[in-house]
């Protein structure tokens, strides 16, 4: 069965950092794109970033303004996400979301295996 768990979620002050951990069971991520996505309250959910199983390349939102860092660890069969210099706005729910067909730059949708999320909230 297979499950994403994300943790690292917090509350932090602005300008703070956070790494959130996209960990897989039954699944070995290196050969997957993975896909952060986030959901504030009353918002829909956005894309924030995504690393890609061909040449881990990474892509990221234009609202990260390089600010978010994505990585692997290959030993750990988990996938980071690095986030310095938050802003209240990035508030939210995160998420990882990977499957057989979903790629970097796809739909959403083309995800089938979520996590449960962990919540980052950024006080101003």
């Amino acid at each position: 069965q297979v499950q994403l768990v994300e943790s690292g979620g917090g509350l932090v002050e602005a300008g703070g950092s956070l790494r959130l951990s996209c960990a897989g069971s039954g699944i070995t991520l290196e050969y997957y794109a993975i896909g952060w996505y986030r959901q504030a309250p009353g918002k829909e959910r956005e894309g924030v970033a995504c690393i890609s199983n061909s040449d881990h390349s990474t892509y990221y939102a234009d609202f990260t303004e390089g600010r978010f860092a994505l990585s692997r660890d290959r030993a750990k069969n988990a996938v980071y996400l690095q986030m310095n210099s938050l802003k209240p706005e990035d508030t939210a729910v995160y998420y990882c979301a990977t499957s057989t067909t979903y790629y970097c730059g796809g739909p959403a949708n083309f995800a089938d295996y979520w996590g449960q999320g962990t919540q980052v909230t950024v006080s101003s």
